[in-house]
Protein backbone atom coordinates (compact mmCIF):
# COMPACT_ATOMS: atom_id res chain seq x y z
CA UNK A 1 0.00 0.00 0.00
CA UNK A 2 1.70 3.26 -0.90
CA UNK A 3 1.43 6.40 1.56
CA UNK A 4 -0.92 9.28 0.40
CA UNK A 5 0.12 12.41 -0.36
CA UNK A 6 -2.53 14.71 -0.09
CA UNK A 7 -2.31 18.12 -2.14
CA UNK A 8 -4.33 20.83 0.06
CA UNK A 9 -5.41 23.62 -2.11
CA UNK A 10 -7.19 27.21 -1.50
CA UNK A 11 -10.66 26.83 -2.19
CA UNK A 12 -13.30 29.11 -4.21
CA UNK A 13 -16.74 29.10 -4.70
CA UNK A 14 -18.84 29.49 -7.80
CA UNK A 15 -22.60 30.78 -8.04
CA UNK A 16 -23.74 30.89 -11.57
CA UNK A 17 -25.53 29.06 -14.05
CA UNK A 18 -24.39 26.09 -16.07
CA UNK A 19 -23.51 26.58 -20.01
CA UNK A 20 -23.47 23.26 -21.41
CA UNK A 21 -21.26 24.64 -24.11
CA UNK A 22 -18.47 24.76 -21.81
CA UNK A 23 -17.11 28.85 -22.51
CA UNK A 24 -18.90 30.51 -20.48
CA UNK A 25 -20.76 29.82 -16.69
CA UNK A 26 -19.96 27.42 -13.90
CA UNK A 27 -17.90 25.19 -16.85
CA UNK A 28 -15.84 28.58 -17.26
CA UNK A 29 -15.27 29.32 -13.54
CA UNK A 30 -14.05 25.77 -12.57
CA UNK A 31 -11.26 25.95 -15.34
CA UNK A 32 -9.99 29.05 -14.93
CA UNK A 33 -10.02 28.31 -10.85
CA UNK A 34 -7.87 24.84 -11.62
CA UNK A 35 -5.60 26.72 -13.90
CA UNK A 36 -5.10 29.18 -11.06
CA UNK A 37 -4.26 26.07 -8.90
CA UNK A 38 -7.25 26.78 -6.88
CA UNK A 39 -10.04 23.95 -6.08
CA UNK A 40 -13.37 25.39 -7.66
CA UNK A 41 -16.60 24.21 -6.17
CA UNK A 42 -19.69 25.75 -7.37
CA UNK A 43 -23.39 26.27 -6.44
CA UNK A 44 -25.72 26.21 -9.76
CA UNK A 45 -28.10 28.61 -10.25
CA UNK A 46 -29.87 27.47 -13.54
CA UNK A 47 -28.88 24.88 -16.37
CA UNK A 48 -28.60 26.38 -19.99
CA UNK A 49 -28.51 24.65 -23.57
CA UNK A 50 -26.27 26.63 -25.20
CA UNK A 51 -22.94 26.02 -27.32
CA UNK A 52 -20.65 28.50 -29.94
CA UNK A 53 -23.45 29.98 -31.59
CA UNK A 54 -25.27 30.92 -28.93
CA UNK A 55 -28.52 29.97 -26.18
CA UNK A 56 -31.19 28.06 -26.95
CA UNK A 57 -33.21 27.48 -23.56
CA UNK A 58 -32.58 27.59 -19.87
CA UNK A 59 -34.11 26.71 -16.89
CA UNK A 60 -33.66 28.23 -13.38
CA UNK A 61 -33.41 26.13 -10.58
CA UNK A 62 -35.45 26.27 -7.33
CA UNK A 63 -33.80 28.59 -4.69
CA UNK A 64 -33.93 25.66 -1.90
CA UNK A 65 -31.93 23.88 -4.63
CA UNK A 66 -29.29 27.01 -4.58
CA UNK A 67 -29.42 27.08 -0.71
CA UNK A 68 -28.79 23.66 -0.07
CA UNK A 69 -25.69 23.74 -2.34
CA UNK A 70 -24.36 27.14 -1.54
CA UNK A 71 -25.01 25.23 2.32
CA UNK A 72 -23.52 22.47 1.41
CA UNK A 73 -20.29 23.66 0.21
CA UNK A 74 -19.92 26.26 3.20
CA UNK A 75 -20.93 24.11 5.59
CA UNK A 76 -17.66 21.79 4.71
CA UNK A 77 -15.29 23.68 2.67
CA UNK A 78 -12.88 26.72 4.12
CA UNK A 79 -13.57 28.09 1.12
CA UNK A 80 -11.29 31.75 0.84
CA UNK A 81 -13.37 34.08 -2.05
CA UNK A 82 -16.90 33.88 -4.12
CA UNK A 83 -18.08 34.72 -7.00
CA UNK A 84 -21.28 35.16 -8.52
CA UNK A 85 -22.30 34.78 -12.21
CA UNK A 86 -25.53 34.77 -13.72
CA UNK A 87 -28.39 35.07 -10.84
CA UNK A 88 -31.57 34.83 -13.65
CA UNK A 89 -34.58 36.08 -11.35
CA UNK A 90 -34.81 38.42 -8.27
CA UNK A 91 -35.62 35.34 -5.90
CA UNK A 92 -32.33 34.01 -7.03
CA UNK A 93 -30.42 37.26 -6.71
CA UNK A 94 -31.90 37.78 -3.05
CA UNK A 95 -31.33 34.09 -1.86
CA UNK A 96 -27.66 35.02 -2.38
CA UNK A 97 -27.33 38.45 -0.68
CA UNK A 98 -28.93 36.78 2.11
CA UNK A 99 -26.19 34.34 2.16
CA UNK A 100 -23.52 36.88 1.34
CA UNK A 101 -24.44 38.62 4.59
CA UNK A 102 -22.91 35.71 6.52
CA UNK A 103 -19.69 35.24 4.46
CA UNK A 104 -16.59 35.45 6.05
CA UNK A 105 -14.88 35.50 3.05
CA UNK A 106 -14.58 38.35 -0.13
CA UNK A 107 -17.45 38.24 -2.73
CA UNK A 108 -16.87 38.72 -6.27
CA UNK A 109 -20.70 40.02 -8.01
CA UNK A 110 -20.22 39.66 -11.85
CA UNK A 111 -23.93 41.32 -12.17
CA UNK A 112 -24.93 40.05 -15.65
CA UNK A 113 -27.72 41.98 -16.97
CA UNK A 114 -26.96 42.42 -20.75
CA UNK A 115 -26.71 40.12 -23.20
CA UNK A 116 -23.37 40.83 -25.88
CA UNK A 117 -26.33 41.40 -27.79
CA UNK A 118 -27.22 44.33 -25.89
CA UNK A 119 -30.48 42.96 -24.66
CA UNK A 120 -31.41 43.45 -21.15
CA UNK A 121 -31.72 40.16 -19.34
CA UNK A 122 -33.24 40.98 -15.89
CA UNK A 123 -36.86 42.89 -15.21
CA UNK A 124 -36.34 46.24 -13.43
CA UNK A 125 -36.90 44.28 -10.07
CA UNK A 126 -34.18 42.34 -10.39
CA UNK A 127 -31.43 44.33 -11.86
CA UNK A 128 -32.63 46.82 -8.12
CA UNK A 129 -32.15 43.92 -6.34
CA UNK A 130 -28.42 43.79 -7.35
CA UNK A 131 -27.90 46.77 -5.42
CA UNK A 132 -28.85 44.93 -2.23
CA UNK A 133 -25.89 41.88 -3.37
CA UNK A 134 -23.20 44.89 -4.47
CA UNK A 135 -23.05 46.33 -0.85
CA UNK A 136 -22.39 42.85 0.72
CA UNK A 137 -19.36 42.22 -1.70
CA UNK A 138 -15.82 43.22 -2.11
CA UNK A 139 -15.71 43.60 -6.05
CA UNK A 140 -18.33 44.45 -8.54
CA UNK A 141 -17.32 43.81 -12.40
CA UNK A 142 -19.38 45.26 -14.60
CA UNK A 143 -19.37 45.71 -18.49
CA UNK A 144 -19.70 49.36 -19.81
CA UNK A 145 -23.41 48.46 -20.32
CA UNK A 146 -24.16 46.97 -17.31
CA UNK A 147 -22.18 49.67 -15.24
CA UNK A 148 -25.15 52.24 -17.23
CA UNK A 149 -27.94 49.64 -16.07
CA UNK A 150 -26.86 50.38 -12.73
CA UNK A 151 -25.85 53.68 -12.63
CA UNK A 152 -27.45 55.56 -15.99
CA UNK A 153 -24.14 56.69 -17.12
CA UNK A 154 -23.24 55.81 -20.50
CA UNK A 155 -19.28 54.63 -20.33
CA UNK A 156 -18.02 55.48 -23.58
CA UNK A 157 -14.12 56.97 -22.24
CA UNK A 158 -11.59 56.54 -19.35
CA UNK A 159 -13.75 59.81 -18.01
CA UNK A 160 -17.06 58.26 -17.94
CA UNK A 161 -16.01 54.98 -16.37
CA UNK A 162 -14.22 56.38 -13.61
CA UNK A 163 -18.18 58.35 -12.88
CA UNK A 164 -19.90 55.23 -13.31
CA UNK A 165 -17.51 53.55 -10.95
CA UNK A 166 -17.37 55.71 -8.56
CA UNK A 167 -21.59 55.64 -8.70
CA UNK A 168 -21.22 51.88 -8.43
CA UNK A 169 -19.00 52.40 -4.47
CA UNK A 170 -22.10 54.19 -3.76
CA UNK A 171 -24.40 50.73 -2.78
CA UNK A 172 -21.56 50.15 -0.48
CA UNK A 173 -18.92 47.39 -2.75
CA UNK A 174 -15.65 48.12 -1.96
CA UNK A 175 -14.46 48.53 -4.95
CA UNK A 176 -15.90 48.66 -8.93
CA UNK A 177 -13.80 46.89 -12.07
CA UNK A 178 -15.87 48.97 -15.17
CA UNK A 179 -14.64 46.87 -17.47
CA UNK A 180 -13.76 48.13 -21.12
CA UNK A 181 -14.36 45.37 -23.61
CA UNK A 182 -17.04 47.02 -24.86
CA UNK A 183 -15.97 50.23 -25.23
CA UNK A 184 -15.00 50.36 -28.97
CA UNK A 185 -11.47 50.82 -29.53
CA UNK A 186 -7.87 49.49 -30.55
CA UNK A 187 -7.00 49.31 -26.58
CA UNK A 188 -9.53 46.93 -23.84
CA UNK A 189 -8.71 49.38 -20.68
CA UNK A 190 -10.66 47.67 -17.78
CA UNK A 191 -10.59 50.94 -15.13
CA UNK A 192 -10.75 49.98 -11.03
CA UNK A 193 -12.17 52.28 -8.57
CA UNK A 194 -11.81 52.31 -4.66
CA UNK A 195 -12.30 54.63 -1.82
CA UNK A 196 -8.32 54.74 -2.28
CA UNK A 197 -8.37 55.87 -6.13
CA UNK A 198 -8.60 54.75 -9.35
CA UNK A 199 -6.14 52.13 -11.28
CA UNK A 200 -6.46 51.70 -15.51
CA UNK A 201 -5.13 48.07 -16.60
CA UNK A 202 -4.61 48.02 -20.28
CA UNK A 203 -3.73 45.73 -23.30
CA UNK A 204 -4.39 45.38 -27.07
CA UNK A 205 -7.54 44.56 -28.09
CA UNK A 206 -7.73 41.00 -29.83
CA UNK A 207 -9.12 40.62 -33.25
CA UNK A 208 -11.23 37.92 -32.40
CA UNK A 209 -15.23 37.28 -31.54
CA UNK A 210 -14.63 34.63 -29.28
CA UNK A 211 -15.18 36.42 -26.44
CA UNK A 212 -18.36 34.57 -24.93
CA UNK A 213 -17.66 33.88 -21.01
CA UNK A 214 -14.73 36.39 -20.90
CA UNK A 215 -16.75 37.98 -18.08
CA UNK A 216 -16.85 35.29 -16.32
CA UNK A 217 -13.16 33.99 -16.88
CA UNK A 218 -12.28 37.09 -15.41
CA UNK A 219 -14.39 37.44 -12.39
CA UNK A 220 -13.12 33.69 -11.44
CA UNK A 221 -9.93 34.88 -12.36
CA UNK A 222 -10.00 37.42 -9.92
CA UNK A 223 -11.82 35.35 -6.99
CA UNK A 224 -9.22 32.20 -7.41
CA UNK A 225 -6.30 34.92 -6.76
CA UNK A 226 -8.00 36.26 -4.09
CA UNK A 227 -8.83 33.01 -2.55
CA UNK A 228 -4.71 32.68 -2.46
CA UNK A 229 -4.81 35.80 0.00
CA UNK A 230 -3.81 38.20 -3.57
CA UNK A 231 -4.47 42.15 -2.59
CA UNK A 232 -7.32 43.30 -5.01
CA UNK A 233 -5.57 45.18 -7.11
CA UNK A 234 -2.57 42.39 -8.08
CA UNK A 235 -5.05 40.29 -8.00
CA UNK A 236 -7.02 42.06 -10.95
CA UNK A 237 -4.05 42.87 -12.24
CA UNK A 238 -2.63 39.18 -13.14
CA UNK A 239 -6.48 38.16 -14.01
CA UNK A 240 -6.32 40.82 -16.85
CA UNK A 241 -3.28 39.71 -18.41
CA UNK A 242 -4.86 36.08 -17.67
CA UNK A 243 -7.93 37.13 -19.64
CA UNK A 244 -6.02 38.71 -22.54
CA UNK A 245 -3.47 35.39 -23.17
CA UNK A 246 -6.94 33.25 -23.02
CA UNK A 247 -8.79 35.20 -25.90
CA UNK A 248 -5.77 35.61 -28.14
CA UNK A 249 -5.49 31.94 -27.86
CA UNK A 250 -9.02 30.97 -27.63
CA UNK A 251 -10.04 27.14 -28.47
CA UNK A 252 -11.18 26.47 -32.44
CA UNK A 253 -14.07 24.52 -31.60
CA UNK A 254 -17.82 24.35 -32.52
CA UNK A 255 -19.33 26.24 -35.65
CA UNK A 256 -19.55 29.69 -34.04
CA UNK A 257 -16.77 31.83 -32.92
CA UNK A 258 -14.83 29.04 -30.55
CA UNK A 259 -14.23 29.43 -26.94
CA UNK A 260 -11.80 31.54 -24.37
CA UNK A 261 -9.15 29.01 -23.68
CA UNK A 262 -9.08 28.49 -20.01
CA UNK A 263 -5.98 26.54 -20.20
CA UNK A 264 -3.19 28.70 -21.59
CA UNK A 265 -1.44 29.16 -18.32
CA UNK A 266 -1.27 25.08 -17.63
CA UNK A 267 -0.18 24.15 -20.90
CA UNK A 268 1.81 27.11 -21.39
CA UNK A 269 3.94 25.92 -18.24
CA UNK A 270 4.05 22.17 -19.11
CA UNK A 271 5.51 23.07 -21.86
CA UNK A 272 8.80 25.14 -21.17
CA UNK A 273 10.76 22.07 -20.49
CA UNK A 274 10.03 20.48 -24.12
CA UNK A 275 10.33 24.45 -25.72
CA UNK A 276 13.96 24.19 -24.05
CA UNK A 277 15.10 20.73 -25.48
CA UNK A 278 13.71 21.72 -28.65
CA UNK A 279 16.20 24.52 -28.70
CA UNK A 280 18.99 22.40 -27.66
CA UNK A 281 18.24 19.82 -30.08
CA UNK A 282 18.85 22.26 -32.85
CA UNK A 283 22.20 23.66 -31.09
CA UNK A 284 22.97 20.11 -30.80
CA UNK A 285 22.80 19.59 -34.68
CA UNK A 286 24.29 23.25 -35.52
CA UNK A 287 27.26 21.71 -33.86
CA UNK A 288 27.25 18.72 -35.69
CA UNK A 289 27.49 20.13 -38.62
CA UNK A 290 29.62 22.98 -38.13
CA UNK A 291 27.70 25.98 -39.69
CA UNK A 292 30.24 28.08 -39.43
CA UNK A 293 29.36 29.82 -42.67
CA UNK A 294 26.00 30.88 -41.09
CA UNK A 295 27.27 32.28 -37.56
CA UNK A 296 27.62 36.22 -37.66
CA UNK A 297 30.49 38.21 -35.46
CA UNK A 298 28.01 38.76 -33.11
CA UNK A 299 27.46 35.44 -32.99
CA UNK A 300 24.11 33.20 -33.52
CA UNK A 301 21.36 32.03 -31.32
CA UNK A 302 18.51 30.08 -31.44
CA UNK A 303 15.19 31.32 -29.85
CA UNK A 304 12.35 28.94 -29.25
CA UNK A 305 9.15 30.25 -27.68
CA UNK A 306 6.78 28.28 -25.71
CA UNK A 307 3.35 27.77 -27.77
CA UNK A 308 1.48 30.84 -25.84
CA UNK A 309 4.71 33.18 -25.23
CA UNK A 310 4.23 36.46 -24.87
CA UNK A 311 7.37 37.69 -23.57
CA UNK A 312 10.89 36.78 -23.39
CA UNK A 313 10.81 35.47 -20.19
CA UNK A 314 9.16 32.73 -21.75
CA UNK A 315 10.98 32.06 -25.01
CA UNK A 316 14.31 29.61 -24.36
CA UNK A 317 17.60 30.24 -26.10
CA UNK A 318 21.41 30.02 -25.38
CA UNK A 319 22.98 31.82 -23.06
CA UNK A 320 26.11 33.79 -24.27
CA UNK A 321 25.32 32.89 -27.68
CA UNK A 322 26.78 30.30 -30.38
CA UNK A 323 30.31 31.66 -31.71
CA UNK A 324 32.99 30.61 -34.23
CA UNK A 325 35.63 28.34 -32.78
CA UNK A 326 39.08 27.19 -34.28
CA UNK A 327 37.38 23.80 -33.97
CA UNK A 328 33.52 24.30 -35.37
CA UNK A 329 30.89 26.36 -34.09
CA UNK A 330 30.12 25.86 -29.90
CA UNK A 331 27.75 27.44 -27.48
CA UNK A 332 29.40 29.41 -24.67
CA UNK A 333 27.28 28.22 -21.92
CA UNK A 334 23.48 26.06 -22.07
CA UNK A 335 20.14 26.74 -23.10
CA UNK A 336 17.30 29.31 -20.59
CA UNK A 337 14.47 31.10 -20.63
CA UNK A 338 14.98 34.77 -20.87
CA UNK A 339 18.69 34.37 -22.52
CA UNK A 340 18.19 35.91 -25.49
CA UNK A 341 17.21 39.65 -26.25
CA UNK A 342 17.39 40.58 -29.98
CA UNK A 343 16.47 37.08 -31.64
CA UNK A 344 13.84 36.69 -28.78
CA UNK A 345 12.24 39.91 -29.24
CA UNK A 346 12.22 39.57 -33.04
CA UNK A 347 10.15 35.94 -32.60
CA UNK A 348 7.92 37.62 -30.37
CA UNK A 349 7.09 40.64 -32.71
CA UNK A 350 6.83 38.30 -35.58
CA UNK A 351 4.39 36.06 -33.20
CA UNK A 352 2.22 39.08 -33.47
CA UNK A 353 1.74 38.29 -37.20
CA UNK A 354 1.93 34.60 -37.37
CA UNK A 355 0.95 33.36 -33.90
CA UNK A 356 2.16 29.29 -35.27
CA UNK A 357 5.87 30.78 -35.56
CA UNK A 358 8.09 29.40 -32.52
CA UNK A 359 11.34 29.03 -33.36
CA UNK A 360 14.24 31.49 -35.00
CA UNK A 361 17.88 31.97 -35.78
CA UNK A 362 20.14 34.60 -36.79
CA UNK A 363 22.68 33.73 -39.29
CA UNK A 364 25.50 36.06 -41.31
CA UNK A 365 24.58 37.81 -44.23
CA UNK A 366 26.58 38.20 -46.73
CA UNK A 367 26.76 38.30 -51.09
CA UNK A 368 27.33 34.48 -50.78
CA UNK A 369 23.88 33.96 -48.71
CA UNK A 370 21.94 36.47 -50.55
CA UNK A 371 22.75 34.33 -53.20
CA UNK A 372 21.97 31.10 -51.46
CA UNK A 373 18.60 32.18 -50.76
CA UNK A 374 18.12 33.53 -54.24
CA UNK A 375 18.80 29.54 -55.24
CA UNK A 376 16.76 28.01 -52.54
CA UNK A 377 13.50 30.09 -54.16
CA UNK A 378 11.98 30.70 -50.30
CA UNK A 379 9.84 33.70 -49.64
CA UNK A 380 12.14 36.27 -48.34
CA UNK A 381 11.53 39.72 -46.50
CA UNK A 382 14.12 42.30 -45.26
CA UNK A 383 14.19 45.56 -43.26
CA UNK A 384 16.80 48.07 -42.78
CA UNK A 385 16.96 49.41 -39.55
CA UNK A 386 18.71 52.18 -40.45
CA UNK A 387 15.41 53.61 -42.15
CA UNK A 388 13.63 53.05 -39.05
CA UNK A 389 12.44 56.62 -37.41
CA UNK A 390 14.40 57.62 -34.71
CA UNK A 391 11.95 57.46 -31.87
CA UNK A 392 11.34 53.74 -33.02
CA UNK A 393 15.55 53.28 -32.42
CA UNK A 394 15.08 54.10 -28.86
CA UNK A 395 14.61 50.72 -27.66
CA UNK A 396 15.33 47.08 -28.87
CA UNK A 397 11.99 46.01 -28.45
CA UNK A 398 10.89 49.07 -30.90
CA UNK A 399 12.85 48.32 -33.15
CA UNK A 400 12.11 44.39 -33.34
CA UNK A 401 8.09 45.99 -33.37
CA UNK A 402 8.97 48.04 -36.44
CA UNK A 403 10.75 45.93 -38.04
CA UNK A 404 8.80 42.75 -37.93
CA UNK A 405 5.68 45.56 -39.22
CA UNK A 406 8.25 45.74 -42.29
CA UNK A 407 8.94 42.06 -42.45
CA UNK A 408 5.52 40.57 -41.86
CA UNK A 409 2.51 43.09 -42.57
CA UNK A 410 -0.19 42.47 -45.23
CA UNK A 411 1.43 39.06 -45.78
CA UNK A 412 -0.46 36.28 -46.51
CA UNK A 413 1.73 33.07 -45.49
CA UNK A 414 5.12 34.29 -43.41
CA UNK A 415 8.71 34.37 -45.25
CA UNK A 416 11.28 31.69 -44.50
CA UNK A 417 13.95 34.07 -43.75
CA UNK A 418 13.66 37.89 -42.88
CA UNK A 419 16.76 39.78 -44.06
CA UNK A 420 17.76 42.68 -41.40
CA UNK A 421 20.14 45.24 -42.94
CA UNK A 422 22.42 47.48 -40.72
CA UNK A 423 22.22 45.37 -37.95
CA UNK A 424 24.62 45.60 -34.50
CA UNK A 425 28.23 47.23 -35.86
CA UNK A 426 26.68 47.32 -39.06
CA UNK A 427 26.42 43.67 -40.25
CA UNK A 428 23.73 42.51 -41.80
CA UNK A 429 21.76 39.62 -40.43
CA UNK A 430 19.30 37.07 -41.90
CA UNK A 431 16.52 35.65 -39.68
CA UNK A 432 15.27 32.21 -40.34
CA UNK A 433 11.70 31.27 -38.45
CA UNK A 434 9.86 28.19 -38.65
CA UNK A 435 6.69 26.95 -36.69
CA UNK A 436 9.00 23.67 -35.35
CA UNK A 437 12.23 23.25 -34.26
CA UNK A 438 13.10 20.76 -36.82
CA UNK A 439 11.73 23.07 -39.55
CA UNK A 440 13.97 25.36 -38.11
CA UNK A 441 17.26 23.10 -38.41
CA UNK A 442 16.82 21.59 -41.69
CA UNK A 443 16.44 24.78 -43.20
CA UNK A 444 19.94 26.28 -41.68
CA UNK A 445 21.18 23.72 -43.13
CA UNK A 446 20.00 23.76 -46.23
CA UNK A 447 21.08 27.51 -46.20
CA UNK A 448 24.59 26.64 -44.94
CA UNK A 449 25.19 23.88 -47.74
CA UNK A 450 23.94 26.34 -50.29
CA UNK A 451 26.43 29.01 -49.11
CA UNK A 452 29.58 25.92 -49.16
CA UNK A 453 28.51 24.62 -52.87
Amino acid sequence: MRTPAPDSRPVALTIAGSDSGGGAGIQADLATMAAHGVFGTSAITAVTAQNTRGVESSHVLPTEEIEAQIEAVTGDFAVGAAKTGMLATTPVIETVADYAREFDFPLLVDPVMVATSGDRLLEPEAERAYEDLLGEARLATPNADEAEVLTGIEVTDDESAVAAGEAILETGVDAALVKGGHVPGETVRDTLVTADGVRTFEHPRVGTEATHGSGCTLGSAIAARLATDEPLETAVEGATQFLARAVRYYYDVGEGHGAVNHMVPLRNEASRELTAEEVQAVVDRFVDADVSALVPEVGMNVAGATPYAESVAETAAVEGRITRTLSGVQPNRGVRFGASSHVARFLLAAREFFPALRFAVNCRFNDDVEDALEALEWPVAEYDRDEQPDEVAATEESTMGWGARQAFADRDDAPVAVVDRGEIGKESLVKLVASDPETLAERALALEGEVDR
